[in-house]
């Protein structure tokens, strides 16, 4: 039987052999330079995987990161952008989305090529003159008048198409796109024919025939007011803006006593009133809420009834759906289903991932709203309150008022984006999962954040503020893993894929920019080094089945938010100088930016403002 000494001979004889060596280094190289260029079809591909820098260590070796490195991350990211869409633009337009592992192709957002209209205004702040070109030819030729399959989804239409061609035109002046956009929205248009205004489901854009229920998802009905409203400015025309107030009106006039003035899921769209009581900010919910700060600040802060219910629908967040686990004080936002009056707030305990765009909107709302100073705006916080909600849900107004409101959201911004971050820290692919569950204690209501909040100001504000401190990331063996062995998270996975979503970097982008504290910066650098490593494809990047598995399992697909969005807050963090500032740009919850506005006195009278 040969010896372990035995199997080391060959290799003490190549270290014996200058020559030898030498051969045998020039090898490996040449080998690992022929498998990049197997799996990597582009030059710019080859270019984003020379190193320019030493690889990080985690965010201690990141510290004094010079801004010309910074510049060179900007770049690789526009590399990775390159990939992607070099890729979906050889194998998959003009449908909608890349496969990624197979090179094939989906028509699954009408069959329009929803990944070149989502990418355009990402290719425009890129500078990527050419792929601009070759989109907008697609997007001249495409035919809205008919759908594969014929039911054209109205909310992720609006959100990816009409705003991808809106947010174009703002940065390139295209006239083109505004037209591509009138004739989308005219297409659409019998979506409306309901008493409240509120959209269908869906339409079949060549017979008007709508299709979807009565009871309506509030994302899927409340989450186009700034398309069309920024659509009613460029076009001068009334009935766009109609559209948007029509939803709005809906929306200031419902009762809302029984969910503390926050804006349930479901609605009926015939009668315009709330159905039941369960309230989220993730699936289903999120981009409504985000659309009432949104608005207000697109109409260059006019819009007084979309702040009035933002402050409403926040207020209520943080009295009531933000909790902090019994361990590491993870500060979290979850749903819940009872009538809040009752103080039966059931809630779920699932945090979404979907959820992790809060902390950025609170963080852009505290930034550009004097939230410290109500009065400025000639809100009353607790008058407020009194005049949608009553009982205990009354009450949490009273209580706010004890806090510098402005200070409170930033509290609330900066604890759940450090949760976020944690949910990809934790797992050995450096990625976050969906859906996670929290760990509570027997009595969950005890670990309500204002209630620890208010325990701390009464002990005299002494320590940390509770759910905002860094934590150390726990990540389990493959063995912890899979004998559920391992503890210390305050967390299980509920779903542990990463689908290449953009709500924790959006946050990290926009925690940077509003405090620039360089650590928001860092961890979105981490991400993309992960996104790099374990999701790159030889034509595209791939969604993970898993992000709690090393390595990860890769999925057969590249969704267009991950180019709209994704990519794009990447790069837009990365850069010395944004050119999108935030109070000049507001963005759409497809990271389609458009430009504040004012109403002029023509605009006042043609839409009787």
């Amino acid at each position: 039987m040969p010896t372990l000494d035995t199997h080391r001979a060959p290799i003490r004889n190549i270290l014996r052999s200058p020559r030898l060596l030498r051969n045998v280094v020039y090898g490996v190289v040449v080998f690992l330079v022929l498998t990049s260029l197997l799996y990597r079809t582009t030059p710019s591909d080859i270019v984003s995987i020379i190193p320019h820098y030493p690889k990080p260590s985690g965010l201690d070796a990141q510290q004094d990161v010079p801004a010309a490195e910074w510049s060179r991350r900007a770049e690789q990211v526009r590399h990775a952008f390159r990939h992607a869409y070099g890729n979906y633009e050889r194998y998959a337009a003009p449908h909608d989305e890349l496969k990624p592992l197979s090179q094939g192709r989906v028509d699954n957002f009408n069959g329009w090529g929803v990944t070149a209209f989502d990418s355009l205004d990402t290719m425009l702040l890129m500078g990527l003159d050419d792929e601009y070109a070759h989109a907008l030819d697609l997007v001249k030729k495409a035919d809205f008048t008919k759908s594969r399959p014929a039911f054209v989804p109205f909310f992720e239409t609006i959100i990816r198409y009409l705003a991808g061609l809106l947010s174009a035109y703002s940065l390139s002046k295209d006239y083109v796109l505004v037209q591509r956009a009138e004739d989308l929205a005219k297409a659409l248009d019998p979506i409306f024919d309901t008493p409240t205004g509120m959209p269908f489901y869906s339409v079949d854009p060549e017979t008007g025939k709508t299709l979807g229920p009565e009871l309506g998802i509030l994302a899927e009905v409340a989450s186009l007011q700034l398309e069309y409203t920024y659509l009613a400015k460029l076009t001068q025309n009334v009935e766009y803006w109609n559209r948007s107030q029509a939803v709005m009106n809906t929306l200031s006039s419902a009762n809302l006593e029984n969910t503390g003035g926050m804006f349930p899921i479901q609605w009926n769209i015939t009668s315009g009133k709330p159905f039941a009581y369960r309230l989220s900010v993730g699936a289903q919910a999120d981009s409504a809420h985000e659309y009432l700060l949104k608005l207000y600040l697109l109409t260059n802060k006019t819009d007084t009834a979309s702040l009035e219910m933002y402050i409403r629908a926040t207020t209520h967040i943080i009295n009531n759906l933000l909790y902090i686990s019994p361990t590491r004080n993870l500060l979290y936002v979850t749903d819940t289903d009872m009538p809040t009056i009752e103080r039966g707030n059931s809630p779920s305990h699932i945090f979404e991932h979907l959820s992790c765009f809060l902390p950025g909107l609170l963080a852009l709302g505290a930034h550009t709203l004097p939230l410290d100073k109500l009065h400025e705006m000639n809100i009353d916080l607790e008058k407020l309150g009194n005049e949608t909600t009553y009982g205990y849900a009354g009450k949490g107004y009273k209580r706010l008022k004890n806090y510098n409101l402005k200070d409170l959201h930033m509290w609330a911004a900066e604890g759940l984006a450090q949760t976020c971050w944690t949910t990809y820290a934790d797992q050995p692919s450096g990625l976050g999962p969906d859906e996670i569950v929290i760990s509570t204690a027997k009595n969950s209501h005890a670990y309500l954040w204002m209630d620890a909040v208010d325990k701390w100001k009464t002990s005299g504000a002494r320590g940390a503020i509770p759910g905002l401190a860094d934590h150390k990331p726990v990540v389990y063996t493959e063995y912890q893993r899979s004998h559920g062995t391992g503890k210390g998270r305050d967390y299980q996975i509920r779903k542990a894929g990463y689908l290449l979503r953009p709500e924790t970097i959006e946050s990290l982008y926009l925690m940077w920019r509003v405090t620039g504290d360089p650590k928001w910066r860092i961890r979105g650098w981490l991400i993309f080094e992960a996104i790099e490593k374990l999701t790159k494809t030889r034509t595209g990047y791939a969604s993970l089945l898993r992000v709690d598995t090393d390595p990860p399992i890769q999925d057969d697909s590249m969704p267009s938010y991950f180019l709209a969005e994704t990519l794009k807050y990447l790069y837009l963090m990365f850069l010395a100088e944004d050119p999108i500032k935030l109070d000049k740009w507001v963005f759409n919850t497809e990271a389609h930016a458009f430009p504040v506005f004012s109403w002029t006195e023509e605009d006042r009278v043609r839409f009787n403002l």
